[in-house]
């Protein structure tokens, strides 16, 4: 039977309004008019429909506009950007790693030695020092996917047999709480002996022999506390998970798939000739798997630009890509009583496996950064995933030098990689009172110690020269007080591990 002209336009009437426009009478609180009361020609209605098309697509462009970015990303721009940082900064040598996508820009500054006149390279040697972490804990994720462990696991079923993880408040510290620095333990175990090589103090018997005799300082999961003997610790437990040597689990899993052939805690003796050295605070360069979970790797800026596009996912077809929980954020600091040593390179707006997000993820300069220092170097990495554009550094320590206050490589290493992607600069804070400082927080970190002339205070990049904080500089080299915990000249890039 032929339809009647009447029938199809009232079908054509009782059709549901478009979703966009719905959602525009919800939000005004108006009462949408009925659809079906209308009664108009052709020509109407498709004005109508015009306009609601055109309404529906004003809020996405304007969106986009807001948040639109740089087309591109200029990685020959780098190198300047580098310059900057290697002149301000006072160090030896210097070498820089920039990865946007699949395109690496490397280039080297400085000396790879005092008076060597000799430029570093893309094969030269450098310490990793806590960027160690990151690894332990990309080797972590993995073992978590696989069910081989659980972060919630706690460390006392990995001790070996006899020795007891202490706890407190009957809360046992978990996998997750060494990974996030929430454990309750202390920074270090101890200073090694004198004459000790980096990286080389202590070893598991030592660690596992001195961990049944502590108190925590904390209930687990409640303070976040910098602790590199609790990654030790978790490199630990992850070998007794396995059931496999670490440094042998670690190349299973992440370097050989990697290529990453020349990141080690072995160096051979033609790696050591590569190695890049400070103006003072060397050490021997040698075996470093004692600390395989918190600072011992060796690596090169070619394998650490192949690192990069692993953190990013931004590979060649086929190229492994890093899970995406291995850096996520698992903490609030807002959860924390408190928070201390994990600030050096911006206040954190998350804590995740090793990684420390500052400002929100939606936010445009959201950056994931690691930082890292010991054996006279100052290394750090920086994540700005909205742009897949990753930078890493690593500086040897220089001769002070009076221009040179006030400096943190950390800090600048984020304005130069937000510089190069488009995005603003992340917002400077205010210098906190050191009165507030508890102890055993060093009052100078390795990212300020060597980097910084003798007799100047050490506090953050952002802070402005201010007469009280020059008489606490003053106070800085007198004996210790209670209220402030105070750091040898130096120290910090020979005994502590970033």
């Amino acid at each position: 039977m032929q339809e009647r002209p009447d029938d199809a336009a009232e079908r054509e009437r009782q059709k549901p309004l478009p979703l966009c426009f719905a959602r525009r009478c919800r939000r005004k609180k108006a009462r949408c008019f009925e659809h079906r009361a209308f009664r108009f020609n052709m020509k109407g209605m498709f004005r109508s429909l015009s306009s609601i098309i055109l309404l529906c697509l004003l809020p996405a462009f304007s969106f986009a506009q807001s948040t639109s970015r740089p087309a591109a990303v200029h990685l020959e721009d780098a190198s300047d950007y580098g310059q900057e940082i290697f002149e301000n900064s006072g160090t030896t040598g210097m070498v820089l790693v920039v990865v946007h996508g699949n395109k690496v820009f490397i280039q080297g500054y400085g000396e790879t030695a005092p008076h060597s006149h000799e430029t570093p390279t893309k094969d030269s040697v450098v310490r990793l020092c806590s960027l160690t972490k990151i690894f332990t804990t990309d080797l972590l994720t993995k073992l978590v996917l696989d069910h081989t462990v659980q972060l919630s696991d706690p460390l006392q079923k990995y001790a070996p047999a006899g020795a007891r993880v202490p706890e407190r408040n009957q809360q046992p510290i978990t996998l997750l709480h060494l990974a996030t620095h929430t454990a309750g333990l202390h920074r270090e175990l101890g200073y090694p002996p004198n004459g000790m090589a980096h990286f080389t103090y202590p070893d598991a018997a030592l660690r596992w022999n001195w961990l049944p005799k502590q108190q925590l300082r904390f209930t687990p999961g409640t303070v976040a506390s910098y602790s590199n003997i609790g990654y030790d610790l978790l490199s630990d437990a992850i070998q007794a998970a396995a059931r496999k040597p670490y440094p042998a689990l670690l190349a299973e899993r992440t370097l050989k798939p990697l290529h990453m052939w020349e990141t080690t805690y072995y160096p051979t003796p033609a790696q050591c000739s590569r190695l890049m050295l400070s103006a003072q605070d060397n050490g021997e360069c040698t075996v470093t798997a004692n600390t395989e979970g918190s600072s011992g790797l060796y690596s090169t800026p070619t394998d650490m630009a192949r690192w990069l596009k692993y953190l990013l996912g931004t590979g060649e077809p086929g190229f492994p890509a890093q899970p995406h929980q291995a850096q996520d954020a698992y903490i609030a600091p807002d959860q924390l009583v408190r928070q201390s040593g994990l600030e050096y390179g911006g206040d954190p707006s998350g804590i995740g496996l090793g990684w420390i997000h500052v400002l929100p993820a939606n936010d445009p300069s959201h950056i994931v950064e690691k930082t890292g220092g010991g054996a006279g170097y100052l290394t750090y990495i920086v994540l700005h995933p909205a742009s897949h554009t990753a930078m890493f550094v690593a500086a040897t320590e220089g001769r002070r030098l009076p221009h040179v206050t006030h400096f943190n490589l950390f800090k600048a290493s984020n304005k130069i990689l937000l510089r190069l992607v488009g995005a603003p600069p992340i917002p400077e804070e205010e210098e906190k009172p050191r009165a507030k400082m508890r102890r055993g927080q060093p009052a100078k970190t390795h990212a300020q110690a060597a980097v910084q002339p003798k007799g100047k205070a050490h506090g953050k990049a952002a802070a402005k020269p201010a007469p009280p904080t020059r008489k606490q500089a003053t106070k800085s080299h007198e004996a210790p007080s209670r209220k402030k915990p105070v750091a040898k000249p130096r120290a910090h890039t020979t005994r502590k591990r970033g």
